[in-house]
This record gives structure tokens, C-alpha cells and sequence, in this order.
């Protein structure tokens, strides 16, 4: 891959349909029924006579959570570099979504504090607010009214091989162990996948695991709300705070207005400092914190509190493998989960059904490994990877006294300026929401052009221009 990450990453988040797509597979599957596995069985129906998603948990279309997913009662929403793409394979989604009661939040509802100084509001862009549950059964209700796509509730168990490639996949349902012969395999068992031991069983590389610690705690909770979409002021808000400005330990808070006439509203800390456990302590800190917060807590409690934790974001590298078994790709979670309050969970598994797209329209060859999708998928990976991952080792260095490279401080002083350049100067504020909205590449905020007008924008609001 030649190209730079900026220009691949524009190329993945194009709109338009594929101009061809060929039938490549009588039959190919996808291990798992996540959002990144639904988004990879919508590209694969154009490529394949049938496609079989196989799910251990039990799944239906009326947004009830699932068992495999236990951040899902914690905010979700779909950036718009994700919805884009979510629009570009299924038409009509947002329509649907927001007709079933999801709030489609444009630019003038939404809003981010930094320790309680509002950023710049500008752009065009409109996020689509809901539950986890609600959001991915209604991807599911479409994926699976595709007339060539179907589902299986079993457990993947391993994988078979025939001249270096996969070729059929082993699987328990109802106890009974079964195998079923396929063309093409797609990995989205999520952060927990097995598929580095199993292919690492039977003589293939595994890839690379690199982890780093978050420590992450969350409490989200559901409040009554009585205006409608179209009525709110706000419906969607992040509020972030550092030391010593953060409210009872906090570290970021977001409010969404979600479907059925609900706030949700989570609170998160890291390490030692707890997130509230109790209503009580849940309201008392939400009123320390921007007047929406206050105001979507005071209505009924619809959902009592539910706490998540995560100890760490985590990615696999599937690039430079030297032995790995063709017609086999990951996706999603598998492949990389990040610290989730950056919300690009769902956008990033929609970018890699683009990268999936692009690789099956480009003859690609079967015999061999699919190098060419997992090196455009890295540049995704990457993209995410930088702003969630790089905050958290700030962080982490800052609470260690690490010792930090010089380019590295370089880095992180740029990005500084750039974040508190957003609170004054509407041209930085939209160059940073491309990026964290997962409409462009991070890269392109290292334009020395833009850096320069974050400094002179922070020296003229500090008085010193």
C-alpha cells in the first residue's frame, strides 16, 4: 500500500455503492452476530449465493440486550462517519431508526465541555442517538431480511483447512457438534475471539496482542424525558474534566437522548475513583456538572444504574503474518477494542465492512492470505487507536512520571493546543470533530498550518497576542 493513511482513509469513508460486485463464494460465514459481523454479512451478501451468521447468544429484533455484549446497557451512538457507512449498506436506516424512536441529533443539539468550557459549534454533521440493543436489532431486522443471508444459534469451535485456506467452519448447537463447508470466514467473536489459538493450533501465526491499561468504570442510568426530539435544546452532550476541576473523581460524562421518551446518562472515572453507585450520589453529581446533566437526571429513574468495567483496550495485528490461512479476515472487536467513551466502536466496525468491500471488488487472491484487507483495515485501526489509545498513555505517563520520547511530547503538546484551540476557533473545532466523528484521519490534524492557528488562537484567548 503506497497510498498515504489520509487518502485511504478518504477512499473508505466514500458514500456511493460499490460500482460492481461480483459473486465470489457459494457460501460464506461470519462468526458472530455483532454490529461488525451484521455490517460484514451486508457486504458479503453481494459477493456470495449465501451467507450463514453463526451466534451464540440468543438474539431477536425487539432490542432486548445480549449476553455476549456487557457494555451494552452503557451509552452507544453512531458517529457520523459511522451512520455514512451504516446509510451506504442500508439505505433508509436513519429514517427507520429514528421512526422507532432514536434521535437523529444535528449540529446545533449537540455540544462538548472541557472542564466546563463549551467547544466551538459548528459543521453539518448529525449523530444518531439510541441504546446499544435498540440500535443493533434494528441492523439486524435489515441484515436478515436479505434474502440470501440467514442465521444459525450455535457456538464456533474452530476452523478447517484445505490447501492453506479455511474451509469449513466447526460448530456446537444444541450440543451436538456439527461442521459446514464455506468459501470465505469472517472472525467477529469480539474482544474475546479464540481465532489467534485456534489458527496458532494448527501451525499459523498468531497475531500480535497488544494491550494497554484503562481501567475504566462506568455508571450509566436511564431518566424519563418529556420534550420531544425536535423540542430539546440539547440532546446530546460530553462533558470531560482533569484534575483538579473533576466533579467527585469524574472524568467524563454524557448525556443522549435515547428512544422511548429517555435520557441516558452515563458517568465514568478510571482506576481508584468509582463512578456513583447510587441515584442519590448519580444526581448529586450530575448537578456539579453543565445544566443539562442536572436537568435530564430530575425526571423518573426508567432503568436504575448498571456499572461496567473495563480494564484495558486491546488490538490484534493481523498485518506482516508470514503464515496465516486464507479466505480468513477479522473485524471489529476482534481486531481492536478501544477505550469506549471515545464512542467509535460502532463506526470504526462499519469502516471495516467498507474495508471488506473494497478488498473483495479488487480480484483479490484467494490462495493466499488476505494481506491487502488487513493492511487498509490497519490504516482504520490506526485512526481509532490514536485518539483513544494516545489519551489514555498520556495519562497514564502523567500519573507514572514515565519518561516520554521527545517526538512523543512534541505529539502530545500539538494535540494539547489543538484541544484548547476547540473552546475559541470554529476552524479547529470542525478539523477536530472530522476526526473524532471518524470522518477523517488524525494525520490530517498534524498540518503544521493548523497547528500554528490552534497556538495563535490560544494565545489570543489567553491575552497574550
Amino acid at each position: 500500500m503506497t497510498e498515504s493513511p489520509i487518502a485511504v482513509f478518504d477512499k473508505l469513508t466514500r458514500v456511493d455503492p460499490p460500482e460492481r460486485t461480483p459473486v465470489l463464494f457459494d457460501t460464506a460465514c461470519v462468526l458472530g452476530g455483532s454490529i461488525a459481523g451484521l455490517l460484514a454479512a451486508r457486504v458479503l451478501a453481494d459477493h456470495a449465493r449465501t451467507v450463514l451468521i453463526i451466534e451464540r447468544d440468543q438474539v431477536n429484533v425487539e432490542g432486548r440486550p445480549r449476553a455476549g455484549v456487557p457494555q451494552d446497557h452503557q451509552g452507544h451512538g453512531l458517529l457520523p462517519g459511522g451512520l455514512a457507512q451504516i446509510e451506504r449498506w442500508l439505505p433508509g436506516f436513519t429514517r427507520e431508526a429514528q421512526d422507532a424512536g432514536g434521535v437523529l441529533v444535528g449540529p446545533d443539539q449537540q455540544v462538548v465541555y472541557l472542564d466546563g468550557n463549551q467547544q466551538v459549534r459548528g459543521g453539518e454533521a448529525q449523530i444518531l442517538m439510541g441504546s446499544r440493543p435498540f440500535l443493533e436489532s434494528r441492523l439486524r431486522r435489515r441484515v436478515l431480511a436479505l434474502p440470501n443471508v440467514s442465521t444459525l444459534s450455535a457456538q464456533a469451535t474452530g476452523l478447517e483447512y484445505h490447501d492453506g485456506a479455511v474451509s469449513a467452519v466447526r460448530y456446537l448447537a444444541d450440543g451436538v457438534e456439527d461442521v459446514t463447508s464455506v468459501d470465505f470466514v469472517v472472525d467477529a467473536m469480539g474482544r474475546a475471539s479464540r481465532l489467534s489459538e485456534w489458527v496458532e493450533r494448527t501451525g499459523y501465526d498468531r497475531p500480535r496482542l497488544q494491550r494497554l491499561r484503562t481501567g475504566i468504570n462506568y455508571a450509566t442510568a436511564l431518566f424519563a424525558r418529556s420534550d420531544m426530539p425536535e423540542d430539546l435544546e440539547l440532546a446530546c452532550a460530553l462533558a470531560q474534566f482533569s484534575p483538579p476541576s473533576s466533579p467527585d473523581g469524574l472524568a467524563v460524562g454524557a448525556v443522549n437522548a435515547v428512544e422511548g421518551e429517555q435520557w441516558l446518562v452515563m458517568l465514568m472515572a478510571y482506576g481508584d475513583n468509582q463512578s456513583s453507585s447510587s441515584i442519590e450520589a448519580f444526581r448529586s453529581t450530575c448537578a456539579k456538572m453543565p445544566p443539562i446533566f442536572g436537568e435530564a437526571v430530575s425526571g423518573a429513574v426508567t432503568r436504575e444504574i448498571l456499572t461496567y468495567h473495563q480494564g484495558d483496550s486491546r488490538r490484534r495485528d493481523f498485518t506482516g503474518l508470514s503464515n496465516f490461512p486464507a479466505r480468513l479476515v477479522s473485524v471489529g472487536d476482534a481486531v481492536a477494542s478501544f477505550n469506549p467513551v471515545y464512542g467509535q466502536g460502532i463506526s470504526s466496525a462499519a469502516l471495516h465492512a467498507s474495508c471488506l468491500s473494497q478488498y473483495l471488488i479488487g480480484d483479490p487472491a484467494f490462495g493466499l492470505p488476505a494481506a491487502e484487507f488487513f493492511a487498509v483495515q490497519e490504516v482504520v485501526v490506526d485512526a481509532a487507536w490514536t485518539i483513544s489509545a494516545g489519551g489514555d498513555a498520556a495519562r497514564l505517563d502523567a500519573i507514572e512520571g514515565a519518561e516520554v520520547r521527545d517526538d512523543v511530547q512534541r505529539q502530545r503538546w500539538a494535540m494539547d493546543q489543538l484541544i484548547r484551540a476547540t473552546l475559541v476557533d470554529e476552524t479547529v473545532a470542525d478539523a477536530f470533530s472530522a476526526v473524532a466523528f471518524m470522518l477523517a484521519h488524525p494525520f490530517s490534524l498534524g498540518d503544521p498550518a493548523l497547528v500554528e492557528r490552534a497556538v495563535a488562537a490560544n494565545q489570543r484567548a489567553s491575552g497574550l497576542a
